[in-house]
């Protein structure tokens, strides 16, 4: 797999309209894939690293993930995507980091983009995402929906021998 990576970095991020201020974590997010290809219904996975880059812990972080439409007139809900969208992070070690692997079930067809937001629980400062992971949902399309099939051509057949059964035995 390929693994592409990219990182935001906030130095300082004013709290409120006061003077006071606090270091945002110097960290990136990194996936492990930029695509995947899935059906409609069916379950994918993928792995983002949050990177401590700076000189002490970073604490506090909340990683999110989000789902967007690519393309215009597709509404997404992105709760129906992943019953687990947000994880409080534990505190990553300076020059450490933590793996969160996602799990999402492809709920609309098209082109998507899933991606991980990183930041401080503080809501101080801009989020940190990671690369954009393109999903392509293609529809399903089954020909035999559920086992419909033979019981749609079972029965006919079964009644047609019947009659003629019925037919031999009354001559």
């Amino acid at each position: 797999m390929r693994r592409a990576a990219v990182s935001a970095v906030v130095a300082v991020a004013l709290l409120g309209a006061g003077s006071a201020q606090a270091a945002v974590p110097d960290v990136s997010v990194e996936v492990d894939r930029t695509h995947v290809s899935a059906e409609l219904g069916q379950d994918f996975s993928f792995r983002s690293t949050i990177r401590n880059r700076g000189s002490s812990p970073a604490a506090g972080l909340v990683a999110h993930l989000n789902v967007l439409s690519l393309r215009p007139g597709l509404y997404v809900d992105p709760e129906d995507w992943s019953e687990d969208r947000t994880r409080y992070l534990a505190p990553i070690p300076a020059g450490g980091s933590t793996a969160v692997t996602w799990t999402v079930t492809a709920v609309n067809s098209g082109a998507l983009g899933v991606y991980v937001a990183v930041l401080p629980s503080s809501g101080a400062g801009r989020p940190i995402t990671g690369p954009t992971l393109r999903a392509d949902i293609a529809e399903r399309k089954t020909i035999d929906a559920g086992g419909i099939v033979p019981l749609a051509l079972g029965v006919p057949a079964l009644l047609g021998a019947l009659a003629v059964g019925v037919r031999l035995r009354r001559r």
